[in-house]
């Protein structure tokens, strides 16, 4: 039984933010102190090490549920699909619906439950749950509706990522220039025509890791203190992720049995584009080769880091032919990866 991806959406804010709104910031260091270096220099090495020159916010009216739904609409258009006939809807995100000028974040109910009611849909067997998970969480997502419907429990299933991640950043903080908000979402069906899931695997180290991203108070230290945001240890993440994303790659195409040859592209989480283009050239090291051009196609310079939204919304994205100079055809083997909070790594060898 070929279980694949027989359709894609995704949904990209309007709102773009770039890297020179954040001139007038004031930024500070982890202990309240200000930089002996000027804006300008800060967004002048920003830019060098991540890639990213803008980046997406949702409008204010907007919550990531509501992306969610949108880009969910699109992929069950895409799949062609009556709506009705879905038996799960699973939303990959971390911070739930946080409120534009507001701290705390919703769940109650859950974000897939909301999409449902958006959707409208009335099959009470459409079971619809979160996924945390970290921004590997649609990646896990994927495994867990072909886990589903290959033991027989459903036959198609709406896997959603989406986060507003605008809204849980310390504006004193540097790293707040690479989080965006955005959703993709895909539907995963049972289907000889479609693609197919060959191998996959999902890693949690969480023996010293598991706090590498974390929440905590704002660097303003006359700020609230009740306050928390999305924090990270930047060296440790970066250093993690180059030590154990290209193994943890090489493992799930060795176990498929697919030469590293017929890998056409390698959809990776959209985190920092040194340490991805660091993270494919190690993964081709462990074969003795280079990296071939190309084989990475990257959007988080218009897109920044929007979490477990970054996978889906670059895969749909070069489907449709919106990313120039790549593409996919029928019967190419690509690899989707991601790293983070957890921290988790996961993996799926895919042929289209």
């Amino acid at each position: 039984m070929k279980i694949g991806i027989t359709g894609t959406g995704s949904y990209l804010p309007e709102i773009i933010t770039k890297n020179d709104d954040f001139l007038n910031h004031r930024f500070l260091a982890t202990d309240g102190s200000e930089f002996e270096h000027s804006n300008s220099t800060i967004i002048e090495k920003f830019k060098a090490i991540t890639g990213i020159e803008e980046r997406r916010y949702a409008k204010p009216e907007l919550k990531t549920s509501d992306l969610g739904f949108l880009a969910a609409e699109k992929a069950i258009e895409d799949a062609g699909i009556d709506k009705e006939d879905l038996d799960y809807i699973i939303f990959a995100h971390n911070f739930g619906d946080v409120t534009h000028g507001k701290i705390q974040g919703d769940t109650l109910p859950s974000l897939a439950t909301r999409v449902k009611h958006l959707l409208k849909i009335k099959n009470t067997s459409c079971v619809a749950y979160d996924m945390l998970f970290g921004c590997p969480g649609w990646i896990e997502g994927v495994i867990q509706a072909k886990a589903f419907i290959q033991s027989g429990m459903a036959k198609k299933c709406l896997v959603i990522g989406g986060e507003t991640l605008s809204r849980v950043i310390d504006p004193h903080d540097r790293d707040s220039m690479i989080y965006s908000d955005g959703a993709g979402a895909c539907i995963i069906e049972a289907d000889s025509d479609s693609g197919e899931i060959i191998r996959h695997a999902s890693q949690t180290h969480a023996n010293g890791e598991a706090y590498y991203l974390y929440f905590d108070r704002t660097y303003d230290q006359e700020g609230c203190s009740d306050t928390r945001y999305i924090k990270m240890d930047g060296r440790k993440i970066y250093e993690f992720a180059c030590t154990h994303v290209p193994q943890a790659m090489a493992d799930c195409l060795n176990d498929s049995g697919i030469e590293i040859d017929e890998v056409k592209k390698i959809f990776i989480h959209q985190a920092n584009e040194k340490m991805d283009e660091a993270i494919i050239k190690r993964f081709y090291k462990i074969y003795g080769k280079e990296a071939p051009t190309k084989v990475m196609p990257m959007i988080i310079q218009e897109m920044g880091n929007n979490s477990v939204a970054t996978v889906p919304i670059l895969f749909d994205r070069i489907r449709k032919g919106k990313v120039e100079n790549h593409g996919v055809q029928k019967g190419d083997v690509v690899i989707f990866a991601s790293v983070g909070a957890g921290m988790n790594i996961n993996a799926i060898v895919y042929r289209y």
